[in-house]
């Protein structure tokens, strides 16, 4: 028990891996591993406040005599847009800032808001939707909330999902829940996000996610026949 608060208070609040010396810390004392510290250009993800050159000695004199995992190379993922066929590969936060610059993504920081909202309007009876991403800041992770349309059997159907932008082994140390409601319903779907590795179709096809079907998405609208709009609201959780 002792030992798993150890490794608790080792574990970098960003990348879940855990710390080494040297061990840094902010002004308030949130640590973040040396790897971290690059990757937010030295800013805790915490407070926001300038991350100098204070070390967390007492942290790194707990790591020195344990045998923890070492810090794993920087990984290549290819871009999850499901719009179009893009070819770009990189890392979690080179994916990031190309979501944003070159296909217009919506970012939520979720830093300070444990609830994100979402609505889609209008659905109509030919919906055209072929898929929505927005990335979602969370933990200090990134995650990639998605709208799917698709077809079940014969049934039109809207899935929403979301994935981890990392490994699936670190994907597992998160939660998710994503709800529909309105007209005093409410649907509810509760997960773990797969990792951006896994293609989005593959998803689909499993129905890990919030499942739809476009004719009950009218139960929840507040709309008309003709022109509604529902919202999806979300939460992500540490496990």
């Amino acid at each position: 028990m002792v030992l798993d608060n150890v490794y608790e208070l080792l574990e970098c609040p960003v990348c879940t891996e855990f710390m080494s010396s040297p061990i840094h810390q902010c002004p308030n004392g949130h640590t973040l591993c040396s790897m971290c510290i690059t990757r937010l250009k030295s800013c805790c993800p915490v407070c926001h406040l300038k991350i100098g050159s204070i070390r967390c000695l007492a942290l790194e004199k707990i790591a020195e005599p344990l045998e923890l995992p070492k810090q794993p190379m920087e990984l290549a993922y290819n871009c999850p847009y499901s719009r179009s066929e893009c070819s770009i590969k990189g890392s979690v936060t080179h994916i990031v800032t190309h979501l944003k610059d070159d296909h217009n993504i919506v970012y939520f920081d979720m830093s300070h808001e444990s609830v994100f909202k979402h609505s889609y309007a209008p659905f109509r009876e030919k919906d055209n939707t072929t898929g929505l991403l927005c990335v979602l800041s969370r933990y200090g992770q990134q995650f990639c909330y998605q709208f799917e349309h698709f077809v079940l059997g014969a049934v039109p159907c809207y899935i929403a999902f979301i994935r981890f932008m990392g490994e699936d082994t670190q994907a597992k140390r998160f939660s998710y829940s994503l709800e529909i409601g309105g007209n005093g319903r409410r649907l509810t779907w509760e997960g773990v996000p797969r990792s951006i590795r896994d293609n989005p179709h593959e998803v689909c096809d499993s129905l890990d996610g919030l499942v739809i079907p476009q004719n009950l998405a009218k139960l929840f609208s507040d709309g008309n026949e003709q022109e509604f709009k529902v919202q999806v609201r979300g939460c992500i959780r540490r496990k």
